[in-house]
C-alpha cells in the first residue's frame, strides 16, 4: 500500500461489479449501492442542475436531502434528490433545468 487508503478501504467495501447508467446521454458507471450524486461525482460531474432565474448551476450542498440543490432528473421524472436516490442499471439521468415537470405534471416520485 502507498499510504493512501481509499474510501473503500476505509469501509473494507467489496462493492459487486459496475454498471451503467447515462447522464445527459453519455455512459458513466455506478457500483452498487451508490446514489446518483455519487455515480455523477465519480464520473466527473460537479452540477446537474441549473436554477429557475439565472440558469446557475447547481449539484450537492448538503448531502442529506435538506436542502434540494441535487434536484435532477431520472427516468423522466424531475425533481429527484440525487444525494437519497440509488443509481439503478440503466437509469437515464438528466440534467434538471429550472423546477423540471414530467409529462404527469406531477414531478414527485420514482
Amino acid at each position: 500500500m502507498n499510504g493512501k487508503r481509499t474510501p473503500l478501504d476505509l469501509v473494507r467495501a467489496e462493492p459487486g461489479p459496475a454498471y451503467t447508467a447515462t447522464f445527459d446521454g453519455a455512459q458513466i458507471a455506478v457500483l452498487p449501492g451508490q446514489t446518483v450524486a455519487a455515480a455523477l461525482w465519480s464520473a466527473g460531474v460537479t452540477a446537474w442542475r441549473t436554477t429557475r432565474g439565472t440558469g446557475e448551476p447547481r449539484g450537492v450542498f448538503c448531502g442529506i436531502g435538506v436542502c434540494f440543490d441535487c434536484l435532477v432528473t431520472v427516468n423522466g421524472r424531475p425533481n429527484q434528490r440525487a444525494c437519497l436516490i440509488r443509481a439503478e442499471p440503466g437509469d437515464d439521468i438528466r440534467t434538471q433545468h429550472g423546477t423540471g415537470h414530467d409529462e404527469t405534471g406531477e414531478g414527485e416520485g420514482r
